[in-house]
């Protein structure tokens, strides 16, 4: 079992600055700023807002990658998560998602999948009573592939799925660039 409690800091989470990647010529993922207090329970979570994201133009349709994890910055190899179960806490404070949806996403090597069968709520200034819940079903139906690499070397979900490397959650369908403060707390995967 995978649990992201965020009881003692923000355990490598970040948000994706694709527009700084472009004038550095380099990955920019910056380190989500994590709270102490005030999550669910009041325990620690993590938060990013649009002062750490920008939109990622080569997803397709352009996304934003709002708050997401990669195992091996951690040193933890790709996991296996076809047909995991997934449990949430989002919450957003002032988030103007301009007609965005949030969706859970994995990636693995030149592949990223979005569970857009399952459009996530995150409501606005509070926690919600329950978590949102989710199951990775491995059904390319459920999914929307938004990047395939440099050059295009596309997987399936299933290899995807298969060995995830990196999970998150993305903000895709906006009229213009979501902006806020959007937060995440006790994130559990349960593979199956």
């Amino acid at each position: 079992m995978i649990h992201h409690s965020f009881n003692k800091g923000p355990e490598s989470w970040c948000s994706y600055d694709y527009h700084a990647c472009i004038v550095s010529k380099r990955e920019i993922a910056v380190l989500a700023t994590w709270s102490r207090a005030g999550g669910v329970n009041d325990s620690g979570y993590v938060w990013s807002n649009h002062t750490t994201w920008s939109t990622d133009t080569p997803e397709s349709p352009v996304s934003i990658l709002a708050l997401f994890f990669y195992r091996y910055w951690l040193n933890e190899e790709p996991i296996d998560l076809r047909g995991a179960e997934v449990s949430v806490y989002l919450r957003g404070d002032n988030l103007r998602l301009f007609g965005a949806n949030c969706y859970f996403w994995v990636t693995a090597p030149a592949s990223r999948w979005h569970l857009t069968s399952h459009p996530l709520t995150v409501p606005e200034g509070s926690w919600a009573a329950e978590p949102n819940r989710f199951t990775l079903t491995n059904d390319e139906s459920l999914w929307h592939r938004s990047w395939a690499g440099y050059p295009p070397n596309p997987k399936s979900l299933d290899m995807t799925l298969g060995k995830v490397h990196s999970y998150g959650f993305s903000f895709v369908g906006f009229a213009m660039e979501p902006d806020g403060k959007f937060s995440l707390d006790e994130l559990i995967i349960k593979p199956a």
